[in-house]
């Protein structure tokens, strides 16, 4: 059985962020593939410009192309609905039925996911993955994942890393403002971005 985690996301743009909670979990649970797997239309994003698919997919094959255990999925691009976790899901399992899938989370997604579509279907589908970030204490975390494993017989794994204070919100805003993204994102997607003169509008 292969042993595969999830990295969903808009990814407007994908970031060192997005690299290094893959990395983590890619070590911490011993994975065989890391899966990238841009939202073709965001429910949660519907308010907000997010750029074309086209260009998210391309910085996100970019991003991840030299990493072999990391690879970017176009699972999302033809479908025509909402991209929410439980049908994608649903939808790899059928698939790959052989497959093992984690689904790898920030801890703030670990207290909203009752809010989530279907969240007892993501839960009994995919081990969750979750990033444990400083400004949740231990007890908390403890008392949350108990909850949900009680209610929802969920799978919660825990892994740490330090707080990441990046986010795409942050390098959109640093583009428009004409300041600097190296580092930020990874070169080839800083280049990206220059050259097709993304987020310069917003």
């Amino acid at each position: 059985m292969k042993k595969v985690g999830i990295m969903g996301g808009t990814f407007n743009p994908i970031h060192v962020g997005h690299l290094m909670l893959a990395e983590n979990a890619y070590a911490c649970e011993n994975l065989d593939e890391i899966w990238f797997i841009p939202s073709a239309d965001p429910p949660h994003k519907k308010e907000e410009n997010v750029l074309n698919y086209e260009f998210r997919s391309q910085m996100t094959e970019l991003a991840v192309r030299n990493i072999p255990y990391f690879v970017k999925y176009d699972f999302e691009a033809q479908r025509k609905a909402y991209s929410y976790t439980a049908e994608t899901l649903r939808l790899l399992q059928q698939l790959y039925p052989d497959n093992e899938f984690y689904f790898i989370m920030g801890a703030d997604s670990l207290f909203q996911i009752e809010t989530w579509y279907e969240p007892a279907s993501v839960m009994a589908r995919a081990v969750l993955l979750v990033a444990v970030r400083d400004h949740y204490s231990t007890q908390e975390m403890k008392k949350q994942i108990s909850y949900l494993t009680e209610k929802y017989d969920a799978r919660i794994h825990l892994m740490n890393m330090p707080e990441i204070d990046i986010s795409s919100r942050m390098i959109r805003n640093r583009v428009k403002n004409r300041e600097t993204i190296r580092f930020f994102v990874p070169e080839v997607v800083r280049e990206y971005i220059l050259s097709h003169h993304l987020y310069e509008g917003e």
